[in-house]
């Protein structure tokens, strides 16, 4: 499988948080060429190792995306056939209606749908936003809850829009490059390593992990199971390029001008400062941006894993369209890779004790 293939392919798949294994199995059948293990937990977090040759016990180093896209899921199932729902993650009421729907049942069969919308001509305003989310429902053109329960619909399962990725202009545009597009870059990044055959003085840990977006769940396993000495975490952050952003808010960032790293408090300074020299070096673009208490690097941060984030800008974060440019997404590729080769375990001993002089 080419780089472009994996990339249509995995961001084509649906993986509804909670239910990623169709993603999962794409991405793992990718990176099982460029590594030495394989594995997967309980919840569905794959990971893969590429295994230190010169030093044991070896450091282990992670990079990590998330793999789970925002959905709905069924509350109600109306006597008429009409379907209620609610939010599984950061899912937006304000764009859902007249979208068409995958609903994913527990038999694991994709039965389609619209979210149903009244004519403007009804509306009692024409300039209405959107319903809310107890307004919304959805239609799969049957006309009982008897007709739904046949096609294997019930409550408890999970919706996702059926929007397919694409490229327009300069840009990727997909429903869920938040975080999709991420594990995209940590396994491009183990690919060139494989195919540079380069040989780390650590062991790597290529980690796409499940369930971010109702709670990090899965970071919050992985962390807990490997308590790795440092973690570079891949995400996306806002694209305030556009209009109706507030960029004293979300800072000043643009698309094609290279990823982001993170400012936050559970984000590493050596780490970042680590990214930073790494992007001078090799004259890699690299913005800077605030971020949140609210991603994946706070797991490893509560494992006493200290972490960082690159982040890529996104237009229309949690829409059907979001825009990632390709150019930011190569330099990410670039930040990762090129930061790995510049991490030595004397620099990682260095993070994990800052003060070690003052206590020897």
């Amino acid at each position: 499988m080419t780089s472009k293939d994996f990339l249509y392919s995995y961001l084509n798949a649906y993986s509804p948080v909670g239910q990623e294994k169709e993603g999962q199995k794409i991405w793992l059948n990718y990176v099982k060429n460029y590594a030495d293990t394989l594995n997967v937990d309980a919840y569905g977090t794959a990971w893969v190792v590429k295994k230190c040759e010169t030093f044991e016990p070896a450091k282990k180093v992670v990079i990590e995306s998330h793999a789970d896209e925002i959905a709905w899921i069924i509350t109600q199932i109306q006597s008429d056939g009409y379907i209620r729902v609610d939010k599984a993650g950061g899912s937006d009421n304000m764009i859902a209606a007249s979208k068409t729907v995958v609903i994913h049942t527990s038999k694991g069969e994709k039965v389609r749908g619209v979210f149903g919308s009244p004519a403007i001509h009804v509306r009692e305003k024409r300039t209405d936003m959107g319903p809310k989310i107890d307004e919304l429902w959805i239609d799969c053109g049957v006309d009982s809850d008897k007709e739904l329960a046949e096609m294997g619909i019930e409550v408890g399962n999970l919706v996702t829009f059926d929007d397919q990725f694409s490229e327009i202009g300069n840009y990727y545009v997909g429903k869920s490059l938040d975080n999709k597009i991420g594990g995209y870059i940590i396994a491009e990044t183990l690919r060139r390593l494989h195919e540079n055959e380069v040989k780390l003085p650590y062991d790597l840990y290529v980690v796409n992990a499940v369930q971010e977006e109702v709670g990090l769940f899965g970071s919050r396993l992985i962390a807990q199971t490997l308590q790795a000495d440092i973690a570079l975490v891949h995400d996306v952050c806002h694209n305030t390029s556009h209009p109706k952003m507030n960029k004293s808010k979300d800072c000043d960032t643009k698309g094609g001008a290279g990823p982001c790293v993170e400012f936050t408090s559970q984000n590493h300074k050596s780490i970042i400062s680590k990214i930073r020299e790494t992007a001078s070096e090799k004259e890699i673009p690299l913005q800077l941006t605030v971020g949140s208490y609210g991603n994946d690097t706070v797991s490893f941060f509560l494992e006493n894993t200290p972490t960082a984030i690159v982040a890529t800008p996104l237009k229309y974060m949690h829409c059907t369209v979001e825009m990632a440019h390709k150019k930011d997404v190569e330099s990410a590729i670039d930040i990762f890779y090129n930061t790995l080769l510049n991490i030595t375990p004397d620099w990682i001993d260095e993070v994990k004790n800052p003060l070690a002089s003052y206590l020897s």
